[in-house]
C-alpha cells in the first residue's frame, strides 16, 4: 500500500487548488467534447486534419480522467492511500494517453506537411484508410510506451518509506522509493525512454515545419502565405505549449527545484496543458471556431434570450 503525501503544501491552499483543478478538469472535458461534437455534426469538417483533432481530444479526455479525479479526491481527503495495482494502472494509462497525445501531434504535423507541400497527392496519401492506420499506430505506440515504462518501474523492489511525495503516482517520485543498487541507472533508463520518444516526435514535427515554411515562402502573394500558414497556427501553438511544459519536468537540472515546486510543475502539466488545448484549437482555428459558433453558440444565445 502506498500513501500520497501532499508535499507539505499549506493546508489553507488545498481547497483553492482543489477548486482551481476541478474547474480546469470540467472545462477540459467540456471543451474537448464540444470539439468532438462539432466535428461530428459539421460534415465539411470530416477531413483528415479534424479526424486527428478528434482523436487528440479523446486522448486528452482519457489522460485527464486517468489522473485528475483521484488527485482531486486526495487533495481534500484525510485517507490518501493507493494500492500498488491502482498506482501501476494510473501510471500506465497516464503514460499511454500522454504519449498517444505526442504521437498524434506528430501525425498532425505530417498532415499539414502533405496538405501544403503535396496538395495534389493529399487525397491519396491521406485516404480514410491511411488516416485510420495512422491513428491506430499512435494508440498502439502510446500503449507500448506506457507498458514499457510501467514494467520497468514496477519490476523494482521498494523498501523503507511507502510515502509518495506527490499528488499522484508520478514516475520520478515513485522511483525514489526503490531500494535496489541499480536505481540510478533505471531512473536514467526511464528518462531516456521518455525523452527519446518526446524528442523524436518533436524532431519530426520541426522537420515537417521546415518543409512547410519553405513551401509557404514560395507562394507569391502575402495573402496566400498568410492563409496557408493560418491552417498551422493552432497546431503549432499546442505543440509549443505541450513541449514547453514537458521540458520543465523531464529536462530540468537535477536538484534545481524543491519537492514542492516539482510536484506543482508536474500537476500543472497534467491539468493545465489539456485545459489549454481546446481553447487554442477553438480560438486559433477559424474553420472550427465558425463551426462552433454556427452549431452551438448562436443556438445557446437564442435559447437564453
Amino acid at each position: 500500500m502506498l500513501k500520497n503525501s501532499r508535499v507539505t503544501f499549506p493546508q489553507h491552499l488545498l481547497p483553492i487548488l482543489f477548486l482551481l483543478y476541478l474547474l480546469m478538469f470540467l472545462f477540459t472535458l467540456l471543451g474537448n467534447l464540444l470539439i468532438m461534437a462539432t466535428i461530428w455534426i459539421e460534415h465539411r469538417l470530416h477531413t483528415p486534419m479534424y479526424l486527428f483533432l478528434c482523436a487528440l481530444s479523446i486522448s486528452e479526455i482519457l489522460f485527464t480522467i486517468a489522473i485528475t479525479p483521484r488527485m482531486l479526491a486526495d487533495l481534500l481527503s484525510t485517507h490518501r492511500s493507493i494500492t500498488f495495482v491502482a498506482c501501476a494502472n494510473q501510471m500506465f494509462f497516464s503514460f499511454m494517453f500522454g504519449f498517444t497525445h505526442s504521437f498524434l501531434l506528430m501525425v498532425m504535423g505530417y498532415d499539414r506537411y502533405v496538405a501544403i507541400c503535396h496538395p495534389l497527392r493529399y487525397n491519396v496519401l491521406m485516404s480514410p484508410r491511411d488516416c485510420a492506420r495512422l491513428v491506430a499506430c499512435t494508440w498502439a505506440g502510446g500503449s507500448v510506451m506506457g507498458m514499457t515504462v510501467t514494467m520497468i518501474v514496477f519490476h523494482l523492489t521498494f523498501c523503507g518509506s511507502n510515502v509518495i511525495h506527490h499528488f499522484f503516482c508520478h514516475v520520478l517520485s515513485l522511483l525514489k522509493l526503490a531500494c535496489e543498487n541499480k536505481t540510478s541507472s533505471l531512473i536514467m533508463g526511464v528518462m531516456l525512454v521518455c525523452v527519446t520518444a518526446l524528442i523524436g516526435c518533436l524532431f519530426l514535427i520541426i522537420l515537417s515545419y521546415v518543409f512547410i515554411v519553405a513551401a509557404i515562402l514560395r507562394i507569391p502573394s502575402a495573402e496566400g502565405r498568410h492563409k496557408t500558414f493560418s491552417t498551422c497556427v493552432s497546431h503549432l501553438t499546442v505543440v509549443v505549449t505541450h513541449y514547453s511544459f514537458a521540458s520543465l519536468i523531464y529536462l530540468k537540472p537535477k536538484g534545481l527545484h524543491s519537492m514542492y515546486s516539482d510536484a506543482l510543475m508536474a500537476t500543472t502539466y497534467t491539468v493545465f496543458t489539456p485545459f489549454l488545448s481546446p481553447i487554442i484549437f477553438s480560438l486559433r482555428n477559424k474553420e472550427l471556431k465558425n463551426a462552433i459558433n454556427k452549431n452551438f453558440y448562436r443556438k445557446f444565445c437564442l435559447l437564453s434570450s
